[in-house]
C-alpha cells in the first residue's frame, strides 16, 4: 500500500509499504478520508514536545482524524465489524492503570496515539490498523467528509459542553480556525449567542459567511458580558485575555496550545470566582458528535477547503494552499486519490 511519511524534520516520502494485517482484537481499514491538522504541521517542522519527550521519533506516518470502512478482522473481533463505514478514537489507553479503569484513557499515562503518539502508525496511507475497541460506526447520513471531522468534533463538543451555558447566554470563543469554529457551531446549536475573536480578515470573513454575525478583531470586541470565553488559539497572551473578558462566576475555557506557556493571574481567577477548564481529547465527546452530524444540527462540511492526494501532503504541510482550495482552514486527503 501506499502511506505518506515523515522521515525527519521538512522531509518526507510516499512510500510503498506492507499493507497491515490485523493482530489480535485489531481490525484493518480501507481509508476513504483523513484531516490534515496543526498537530501533523508540528510534527513536519519537528516542533511537536512528543518529538523531545521520547513519545515520538521518525520516521512516522501521522493522520489521526479519519474515516473509513472495515476490510479484514482479527482473532477474537466480531465479524460484524466487516464492512462497516468508521471512525476511531486517537487515544489508546493501556486499558489497566487507575485512569482507564476510571473511563479517562485519554490520557494514560502509557497510551497511544494514532499517528501522533508510541509509533502507532497514522490513517495517511490507503490502510490503518487499529483496534476495534477504538472503532465508533457511522450511520449513512455521515459521509467520510464527515466521519473526518469527528476527530475534531469530539474536541469542539467537549469544549462547548466545558462552557456550561444555558439557552441565550452569551460567549467568545477566541481563534476562528477549525476547532475554534466548530466550538461556535456546537455553541449557537445549544442556542447561545455566540462571538468569535480573530485576527486575519480573511479568517472573520469566512466565519461571518458561516452564520456567526458578532465577529471581531482583537482591539475591537465590545464591552459585553461574556458567561464564557472558550480559547481555541495558539496565541498564549490569550488566556490571560480570556480571564479578563469573562463575566465573575463564569467560566474559561482552554482548548488552544500555544507553543509557549500561558500565564493567568490566579489572583483574578480567585477574585472574579471563575472557573477555568482544560480539554484534551475528542474521545469523551465521539459518540455525540456523531448523533450531531446525523441529525444536522452542526454541519461542519464547509471548514473543508480542499481534498488532496497523498503526494501532495508534503507541500500542504510546508504551509502551500492547494490551488483550489476554498476559504475554509482544513485540508482533507483522499488516499485513494492518484
Amino acid at each position: 500500500m501506499r502511506a505518506f511519511v515523515l522521515t525527519a524534520p521538512g522531509a518526507y516520502e510516499v512510500q510503498e509499504l506492507p499493507a497491515p494485517v490485523a493482530g489480535p482484537g485489531e481490525v484493518v481499514v480501507d481509508v476513504e478520508r483523513v484531516g490534515v491538522c496543526g498537530t501533523d504541521v508540528e510534527f513536519f517542522t519537528g516542533e511537536m514536545a512528543y518529538l523531545h519527550q521520547g513519545h515520538s521519533a521518525y520516521p512516522m506516518r501521522p493522520g489521526h482524524e479519519w474515516a473509513g470502512r472495515v476490510a479484514a478482522v482479527g482473532e477474537g473481533v466480531d465479524a460484524g465489524w466487516l464492512g462497516r463505514r468508521v471512525m476511531g478514537d486517537t487515544m489508546l489507553g493501556c486499558g489497566s492503570c487507575r485512569r482507564c479503569l476510571r473511563g479517562h484513557q485519554h490520557v494514560c499515562e502509557k497510551r497511544q496515539e494514532v499517528g501522533i503518539r508510541g509509533a502507532r502508525a497514522g490513517a495517511l496511507a490507503e490502510q490503518l490498523a487499529v483496534p476495534a475497541s477504538s472503532l465508533h460506526a457511522l450511520p449513512d447520513s455521515v459521509d467520510a467528509v464527515l466521519g473526518a471531522l469527528v476527530e475534531p468534533g469530539g474536541n469542539a463538543l467537549r469544549a462547548a459542553r466545558a462552557a456550561a451555558l444555558q439557552p441565550g447566554d452569551r460567549t467568545l470563543v477566541l481563534g476562528p480556525g477549525t476547532i475554534g469554529l466548530l466550538v461556535a457551531m456546537f455553541l449557537r446549536a445549544a442556542g447561545a449567542e455566540v462571538h468569535l475573536m480573530g485576527c486575519t480578515e480573511s479568517s472573520l470573513a469566512f466565519a461571518r459567511g458561516l452564520g456567526f454575525d458578532h465577529v471581531w478583531a482583537e482591539d475591537a470586541v465590545p464591552d459585553l458580558p461574556f458567561d464564557a470565553v472558550v480559547d481555541a488559539s495558539n496565541a498564549s497572551h490569550l488566556p490571560g485575555r480570556a480571564l479578563e473578558l469573562v463575566e465573575p462566576g463564569s467560566r474559561i475555557v482552554c482548548i488552544g496550545l500555544a507553543g509557549e506557556p500561558s500565564r493567568i493571574d490566579t489572583r483574578t481567577l480567585a477574585l472574579k470566582d471563575v472557573t477555568a477548564v482544560g480539554v484534551l481529547s475528542a474521545s469523551p465527546g465521539l459518540d455525540a458528535t456523531i448523533r450531531a452530524y446525523a441529525a444536522g444540527s452542526v454541519d461542519p462540511r464547509p471548514l473543508v477547503a480542499a481534498t488532496v492526494s497523498l503526494d501532495e501532503v508534503g507541500p500542504v504541510l510546508a504551509g502551500e494552499r492547494p490551488t483550489d482550495a476554498g476559504p475554509g482552514p482544513k485540508i482533507h486527503v483522499d488516499p485513494r486519490l492518484a
